[in-house]
C-alpha cells in the first residue's frame, strides 16, 4: 500500500490504529468535546494513488486553553496540527508550540503504554476479551484534565452520550469566551467557533444554576454550580498558575499523586458525585488505571461472562455488590482493569453496533457482552523532553511514581511497556 501523504499544514506521528483508534476512543463516552468533520473526497487525486492509499476521511478537533488541536488518522499514522488565535506566532515560535502539541498528544492519549501488549495479556487470560480484540482494537484510556472530567461526568448521571455531549458543549458556549473560528470542510462558507472549557469560578456564580436549567440540565445544574463553588470557596481564585489555571484546578491535579482510596474520598465530597462518577474521574484523569467504574450494566457483564453470582435482571447496586464486581474484574485483568473494561463497554454501545464489521470474519462475529447494554445510559459514569515543558508522565505500570505535574500553557497534560514514537514531517 502506498504511504498516505501528509496533509498540508499537518505533522505526522507514526502510530498504528491498533495502538490508537480515534474513531472509537473519541466517541465511546470518555470525552465529550471532540467535534468531527468529514473530509471532502480528493477528486483531484490520481485515481490509482487513491485506490492504493487509505486517506483520512474524518478530522477531529478539540479546543484547549490556548489552541485548537486537529487530528486525522490513516492506518499507520496520526496527523496533527494546531490553530492559534491572533496574533499568529512567528515561524520559530510556531515550531515550538507545535512541539508542545505533540507533548500534549502523547500525554493525553498515554502513548507510552503499549496497547497491543495489553490486548495480548488480556486475551491470554480472558476468552471473552479474546473474541473482541480484533474488532475493537485501539481502544485506550485518555488522560484528561481532572476539572473538565469531573464536571462532564456530573453531567452524565442517568444520561446518554449524545445528550452529555450537548450539555458539555453548552457549558463551553455559555460560560467561556470564544478562542477562534475555523471553517467547516464540507461547507467553506460556514465557520465553527471554539470555546475552551470554562473555569471553576465561571461555573460557581449564583446565576449559573438558573441558566443551566434553562438549557435542559435539570437537577445537574445545581450539582455543577455547587461543586464549582465548593472548589472556589476552598481553594480561592489566585494565584493563577503559569498556565493561567485556577488554584482549584491545580489542586485536583494533585489527586493523581495520592492513592486511589484517598483520591476517591476527596471526590465523594462534591455534590452530585457518587461512587460511579468518582471512579470514572479516577480512571479517566487521575491515573488510577486499575479502577473499574461499575453500574448495573457492568454487573450484568460480570454475571453473564465471569461467574459472578447474581441475577441477570435489574439489580440494585449496593456498595458490597459494587466492590464485588470491581474485585472480580480486577482479579481477571490486573493493574489495567479499567482499560480492559473500557473495551467491553465500548463494544456494547449501540453506536458501535457496526464498528469493525468490515474487517470481522463473517463466520465468527464478535459477541455482545450483554444485550442489556444495547440501550445504554451512562449511569453516573459514563518526547521529546517532557520535563522542559512541565509534564511529568503518569505512573509506570510496574512502579507508581509519587510525582506529577501538568502541561504548561495548553491544558492538562503516560504505564506495561513504554513505546518509542518518532515524529515525521
Amino acid at each position: 500500500m502506498t504511504s498516505v501523504p501528509v496533509p498540508k499544514g499537518f505533522q505526522a506521528l507514526p502510530l498504528a490504529v491498533a495502538q490508537l483508534s480515534l474513531a472509537a476512543v473519541l466517541k465511546c463516552g470518555q470525552s465529550f468535546r471532540w467535534s468531527t468533520f468529514p473530509i471532502p473526497s480528493h477528486t483531484s487525486q490520481d485515481p490509482e494513488v487513491a485506490q492504493e492509499t487509505e486517506l483520512p476521511a474524518v478530522e477531529y478537533r478539540l479546543c484547549l486553553r490556548d489552541r485548537v488541536v486537529c487530528l486525522r488518522q490513516s492506518p499507520d499514522t496520526l496527523f496533527y496540527r494546531s490553530y492559534f488565535p491572533d496574533p499568529q506566532p512567528a515561524p520559530p515560535e510556531a515550531l515550538s508550540r507545535e512541539a508542545e502539541t505533540l507533548v500534549w498528544l502523547k500525554d493525553y492519549f498515554q502513548l507510552d503504554v503499549d496497547l497491543e501488549e495489553l490486548y495480548t495479556q488480556w486475551s491470554s487470560k480472558d476468552a471473552v476479551f479474546a473474541k473482541f480484540q480484533e474488532r475493537f482494537k485501539g481502544i485506550r484510556m485518555l488522560r484528561q484534565d481532572p476539572w473538565e472530567n469531573l464536571i462532564s461526568f456530573i453531567c452524565s448521571s442517568n444520561n446518554n452520550i449524545s445528550r452529555i455531549t450537548k450539555m458539555v458543549q453548552n457549558l463551553c458556549k455559555h460560560f467561556s469566551p470564544p478562542l477562534l473560528s475555523l471553517p467547516d470542510h464540507c461547507n467553506p462558507g460556514k465557520v465553527c467557533t471554539y470555546h475552551p472549557f470554562p473555569s471553576p469560578s465561571a461555573l460557581a456564580e449564583p446565576t449559573v444554576n438558573a441558566t443551566l436549567r434553562s438549557l435542559g440540565f435539570g437537577y445537574r445544574a445545581d450539582y455543577i454550580q455547587r461543586t464549582s463553588k465548593m472548589l472556589v470557596d476552598t481553594h480561592g481564585l489566585s494565584p493563577l498558575s503559569p498556565e493561567m489555571r485556577e488554584p482549584s484546578e491545580v489542586w485536583l491535579d494533585t489527586l493523581r499523586q495520592v492513592d486511589t482510596a484517598a483520591a476517591r474520598e476527596e471526590l465523594l465530597k462534591f455534590v452530585g458525585v457518587g461512587r460511579k462518577v468518582a471512579d470514572c474521574v479516577l480512571l479517566m484523569s487521575m491515573d488510577k488505571k486499575e479502577v473499574v467504574p461499575v453500574d448495573t450494566h457492568v454487573h450484568q457483564i460480570a454475571v453473564k461472562h465471569y461467574g459472578l453470582k447474581g441475577s441477570s435482571g435489574k439489580t440494585t447496586m449496593t456498595p458490597k455488590l459494587y466492590d464485588d464486581v470491581n474485585a472480580k474484574l480486577y482479579s481477571l485483568w490486573g493493574d489495567y482493569a479499567g482499560w480492559a473494561h473500557s473495551v467491553l463497554f465500548t463494544a456494547d454501545l449501540k453506536i458501535f453496533s457496526n464498528y469493525g464489521l468490515a474487517e470481522a470474519t463473517p463466520t465468527t462475529p464478535s459477541p455482545s457482552p450483554t444485550k442489556a447494554m444495547a440501550k445504554l445510559t451512562l449511569d453516573g459514569q459514563v518526547a521529546d523532553d517532557l520535563s522542559s515543558l512541565g509534564v511529568t508522565p503518569s505512573p509506570s505500570p510496574r512502579k507508581r511514581k509519587a510525582k506529577d505535574s501538568t502541561l504548561n500553557s495548553i491544558q492538562s497534560p503516560p504505564r506495561v511497556t513504554r513505546r518509542r514514537t518518532n515524529v515525521g514531517s
